[in-house]
């Protein structure tokens, strides 16, 4: 299929675009603002993981150096959990300013991450960072907008859109013609941005990457541009059905506020009344409620546990903990770990299905607006999205529970039941538990999260074609 016309049609509209200063303008202000994005991605990236790796170090080495002492002691001396951000967060910052990136691990208690930058920040960072991915998603289209909302409209203005149509061009040609022209002048932006995006990508991962990281990186890129292509043909749409110029730019305006800003804003807040979530507070307190019913494994006369003692000491035919043969009270603190893990967990699962509620409307609602969609998968894709947060809390928690699980083992092995015997043990043993490092998700993990977010994307493409098709049927010249 030839498309002779329509590059025609694309090279006259962009040389008349170029003919504009404010074009110059806006695109050097643009320029700059990615240019900005992409060096204040690169120092957070940077500080966030020498600042992660400094602090895992010297935790691990905090953790070696403990002398010969009691494992359960041990236990609740506890560890550190640090994430580390993944390459492609250099260009999307998305939830990540506000969660934390480090958790303190402990026997029998369940921390949360700390240590965010929102928490060290002023109320400024509310209005949003400058991320690449924020120009490309928000700046972007409201640019391809600025250029395309006269693109037709101002030809049916000058009666010149008569005079091309008389000429054999058909509407379909012409629409085409509009888009690509738009896409060309985007182009110029976009194309010199991920190269250097790329360059920076491969630069910060010393140029050895994994396949996994660069289907991401082709990800980002594919989504990106398949979004604002749809951005470039709505201008143009809606351009061709105005009867000026001035209505077809408000009505773009209108359209960009309602995607990019009131429709995300009002979409969270929806979701947060229809599922409402528990507050912190009520959440721990329930889940202490529940552990205090099971009971208190550090209390030798609770109900629970001295059932749990009288068996055991029935089932090895003795009559105190002392002729057992093997550490009663890190069968015991085995036991209360196991407990409190569980109904940890159990309380877990039901917030979180609370919050998977929420983003599931979230995600529902990027049918209705791509702009939703496409901000999931750039976080997810980036690692930075409330999904790969809460990967990084159960990667955590199950770190802690083996290395209580750990120490209770120790205890269990070589500390006496006589008190009359050493209740330590050598130092050696706390490098058997491994260091903690966080795994980030696979990108078919990625894809399978969001498979709303892509199907939604790809519809909006295709809706657009068939749009295409039926005004280029239906749209008159005057």
């Amino acid at each position: 299929m030839s498309l002779h016309v329509e590059n025609l049609i694309a090279q006259h509209f962009r040389k008349s675009v170029f003919k504009n200063l404010a074009t110059y303008i806006i695109t050097f202000f643009i320029g700059i603002l990615l240019i900005y994005a992409v060096l204040s991605g690169w120092k957070n990236y940077i500080n966030q993981n020498e600042t992660s790796e400094k602090y895992q170090h010297e935790s691990r080495e905090d953790w070696l150096k403990n002398p010969d002492k009691n494992p359960h002691r041990m236990a609740h001396y506890g560890n550190f959990a640090f994430r580390k951000s993944t390459s492609l967060s250099v260009f999307e910052f998305g939830m990540e300013p506000f969660f934390g990136n480090a958790i303190f691990l402990e026997a029998h208690k369940q921390n949360t991450a700390n240590f965010s930058e929102a928490g060290f920040s002023n109320s400024m960072l509310r209005f949003g960072e400058i991320s690449t991915a924020m120009v490309l998603q928000i700046l972007l289209p409201l640019l391809i907008f600025f250029l395309g909302f006269n693109s037709v409209a101002a030809e049916r203005e000058n009666g010149t859109l008569k005079l091309l149509l008389s000429q054999g061009i058909s509407w379909k040609q012409l629409l085409l013609g509009k888009i690509l022209g738009i896409a060309s002048v985007i182009m110029m932006l976009f194309i010199p941005a991920i190269l250097v995006l790329v360059f920076i990508w491969l630069l910060l991962q010393n140029f050895a990457v994994s396949f996994d990281e660069t289907l991401k990186m082709i990800l980002f890129i594919v989504f990106h541009f398949l979004y604002l292509l749809f951005f470039c043909a709505i201008a143009v749409l809606i351009s061709a059905s105005c009867k000026t110029s001035k209505k077809a730019l408000v009505s773009l305006i209108g359209i960009w506020l309602v995607f990019t800003i009131i429709l995300p804003r009002t979409t969270q807040a929806i979701g947060a009344y229809i599922y409402e979530a528990p507050s912190k507070i009520k959440f721990n307190s329930d889940i202490e409620k529940d552990i205090l019913k099971q009971g208190d494994s550090h209390n030798p006369n609770d109900s629970h546990y001295k059932a749990i003692k009288d068996s055991l000491l029935a089932v090895h035919k003795v009559d105190s903990v002392q002729k057992l043969p093997f550490n009663y009270s890190g069968f015991i603190m085995t036991e209360g770990e196991k407990i409190s893990s569980n109904i940890y967990n159990k309380h877990l699962k039901n917030l979180l299905q609370v919050y998977e509620k929420q983003n599931s409307f979230s995600r529902a609602v990027s049918f209705l607006n791509p702009y939703i969609a496409m901000k999931n998968l750039s976080m997810a894709l980036s690692n930075t999205d409330y999904d790969s947060y809460i990967d990084f809390q159960k990667q955590a928690e199950t770190y802690r529970y083996n290395m209580a699980q750990k120490m209770n083992a120790l205890q269990i092995k070589y500390i006496s039941n006589k008190k009359d015997k050493p209740t330590v043990i050598d130092k050696d043993h706390w490098a058997e538990v491994q260091e903690f490092h966080y795994e980030p998700k696979g990108v078919f993990t990625v894809l399978k999260n969001e498979i709303i977010s892509v199907i939604s994307l790809f519809l909006w493409i295709i809706l657009l074609f068939i749009l295409i098709r039926t005004a280029s049927k239906k749209l008159k010249a005057i």
